[in-house]
């Protein structure tokens, strides 16, 4: 598994399957907790992109999966998280991609696709009106203090209801809970400019995930995306083959280059 140095020297783990050169390469961005197997590998989301004939590449967010895992909340804003989207474009010389992003990935994508312009093309899965309304996580769902409190308990049995999911998926991937907590209560830089975002986007929200409520505000918030409904919750609607055969199809349309 390749690593390399993103702009402030961190080390960030990525993988590349190869595809049809003459077809526009899709990157990968995982959801909090996960990583490239548990988000992509596992749910046949790599797999059918490859069939597509895409080269794929996913990387492992800080403090996530293989990349480095600092425990100082200050080393994981979205606007550092979204600047290794950028490094890992310098690093493979990629001057255009196409971006995929679930839950905390889209969050990324969205805010790496505001401010690269290398990405030409946008899906996100997980999300809805959190986006619009709180620029991150939909805070009336979960709190990131409750998540951060799920991750650090001693006692599984006291972790806050809302955030026994998390702590679940960090435990079942092996996650570093101390790393994951300060994801969650690192400081939010505010709501990302959607209107700068003018690229083709497609919405993938699963019809039972509570934080990817109210996806219809979502997409009429960025200029011309589609939204497609995916049967699923936060965790089961990525594994939907729905999921998989949207994102191909979308990717695969014709877009502006």
């Amino acid at each position: 598994m390749p690593t390399f140095a993103s702009f402030d020297g961190l080390q960030l783990n990525y993988t590349v399957w190869e595809g049809d050169a003459a077809v526009r390469p899709v990157l990968l961005q995982h959801g909090f907790a996960a990583d490239t197997n548990a988000n992509w590998i596992s749910t046949g989301v790599v797999a059918a992109l490859r069939k597509a004939g895409f080269t794929v590449v996913s990387l492992d967010a800080r403090g996530h999966g293989r990349s480095e895992k600092p425990h100082d909340e200050s080393r994981y804003t979205e606007t550092t998280m979204a600047r290794d989207v950028s490094a890992l474009l310098d690093e493979l010389a990629l001057d255009e991609v196409s971006m995929v992003g679930y839950s905390m990935g889209a969050i990324i994508a969205l805010a790496a696709t505001a401010a690269d312009k290398r990405i030409r093309c946008l899906a996100t899965g997980g999300v809805g009106s959190g986006i619009v309304d709180f620029g991150g996580v939909d805070l009336r769902v979960v709190k990131p203090a409750d998540i951060a409190s799920a991750l650090l308990a001693e006692d599984p049995t006291t972790v806050p209801p809302s955030g026994v999911p998390f702590r679940l998926l960090a435990d079942a991937v092996g996650g570093d809970r101390k790393a994951l907590a300060a994801v969650a209560l690192a400081s939010r830089e505010g709501v990302v400019d959607l209107s700068a975002i003018g690229v083709p986007t497609l919405v993938l929200a699963g019809d039972q995930d509570v934080l990817a409520a109210e996806p219809e505000r979502l997409a009429a918030a960025i200029a011309g995306a589609r939204l497609v409904r995916i049967p699923g919750d936060h965790m089961t609607a990525v594994m939907s083959p729905a999921f998989s055969e949207a994102l191909v199809s979308f990717l695969s349309a014709p877009h502006p280059r």
